[in-house]
């Protein structure tokens, strides 16, 4: 556990207090959570498949919560296209990506928006989940398509370009 972090296990469910906020999670019953100083062990009654699925799902829900209240998550979004730009309008996103209107994304609670150079967008916050749920939401406004690339894609993601028509 980092310092500063500040886990109360319930049964069913877990908190975590940090310096970026606090989450709480509904965990399966049958998983026995220990805390032990400033470890947190996960244990499973059963080898069966379902009890080791809950289990390494259990493990990594404590770690990103862990992790989220630390150091937070990020999502990079770059958009491509003649004329395709973002900006902020307060709080709000404001997308302008060849539609005849500018598209404007309203942030979740605990999620923020960046926008360091107008063809990149950063969500961020605390927790994973929310996190790339936005940024999926931000994506489907103008997904990238396949024949020039323009549209919204993440920064890591190669679009599969095809080829067009043939002369």
């Amino acid at each position: 556990m980092p310092a500063g972090v500040d886990v109360v296990v319930e049964p069913g469910r877990v908190q975590v207090k940090g310096p970026l906020g606090e989450l709480s999670q509904v965990v399966p019953l049958r998983m026995s959570i220990d805390r032990d100083g400033d470890t947190i062990t996960v244990t499973r009654p059963t080898e069966r498949g379902e009890d080791r699925s809950l289990h390494g799902l259990t493990r990594t829900l404590i770690a990103n919560m862990v992790e989220g209240v630390t150091q937070g998550f990020t999502k990079t979004l770059e958009i491509q296209g003649v004329g395709y730009r973002a900006g902020m309008r307060g709080s709000d996103l404001e997308l302008n990506v060849g539609y005849s209107h500018s598209v404007v994304v309203k942030p979740r609670p605990g999620i923020s928006f960046e926008v360091p150079v107008p063809t990149q967008v950063i969500v961020k916050g605390t927790n994973k989940q929310q996190v790339g749920q936005t940024a999926a939401e931000v994506r489907k406004v103008r997904p990238p398509e396949p024949y020039k690339g323009k549209g919204i894609r993440y920064a890591d993601e190669v679009v599969r370009r095809k080829v067009g028509k043939r002369a």
